[in-house]
């Protein structure tokens, strides 16, 4: 009992200046969470340019590998489908992105920021030399998940990968399907294709970015206008 950890130790309390008090509860302190983030948003681990992969991507050249009971486990980084048949080859949670995941990372982000407010910033991507509050990072986040059901600059959405009918054909072009996860490296859409539950929520994440373009064109219009 005297090396239990003393959970009260990660309750914190600050008073913003409307003199209303804000509480925040989370298993990791300031400390704690830069040291986490370092590694999340490292484009050479968990950051892809599609949102968080489940693994990172170093195990890509460094499998990580453990003896149980006189066998030998290994995890290794597949980005895709996985190269063994385990699972009915389903590569599950060994590489590619989740929206759920992704999704509770990025409400997590904003309720960070909240609390922490614009002078706790850290380094996104990694090692980039640009720091961003928590709610930037969150952004960040939600544009490159959200960027996977998105035309890009060829017109191409990389959610239908090398598949022409989707990316081309006028009838289904634009019925974007909601896949049950994604490809870690270049966004095509994995899995059950009408995964229609916790993908959906790439919907919210759309909503936030609009409400977030129109309201920095409102102000940027305004102080324009002002000047």
């Amino acid at each position: 009992m005297a090396n239990r950890p003393d959970l009260t130790d990660n309750i914190s309390i600050i008073t913003d200046g409307c003199q209303r008090e804000r509480v925040l509860l989370s298993v990791v302190k300031p400390d704690q969470l830069r040291r986490v983030l370092r590694i999340m948003l490292d484009e050479n681990e968990f950051l892809s340019p599609y949102g968080i992969r489940s693994v990172s991507r170093i195990h890509q050249e460094q499998p990580y590998v453990v003896q149980v009971n006189g066998a030998e486990y290994c995890l290794a980084y597949e980005p895709g489908q996985s190269h063994s048949r385990l699972l009915g080859g389903n590569s599950n949670w060994r590489g590619p992105v989740w929206m759920p995941v992704n999704y509770l990372l990025i409400e997590s982000l904003q309720r960070f920021h909240y609390y922490f407010g614009d002078d706790y910033k850290v380094e996104c991507p990694t090692g980039s030399g640009q720091l961003k509050t928590l709610d930037e990072v969150a952004v960040e986040l939600a544009r490159r998940i959200s960027s996977i059901f998105l035309p890009d600059h060829h017109g191409r959405r990389p959610v239908y990968g090398g598949c022409e009918l989707f990316q081309q054909d006028p009838y289904w072009k634009d019925l974007v399907l909601f896949y049950e996860y994604f490809h870690g490296e270049d966004g095509r859409g994995l899995g059950a294709n009408h995964q229609t539950g916790w993908t959906a929520l790439v919907a919210k994440l759309l909503q936030q970015s609009g409400e977030l373009f129109t309201r920095t064109r409102t102000e940027g219009l305004h102080q324009a206008a002002c000047a």
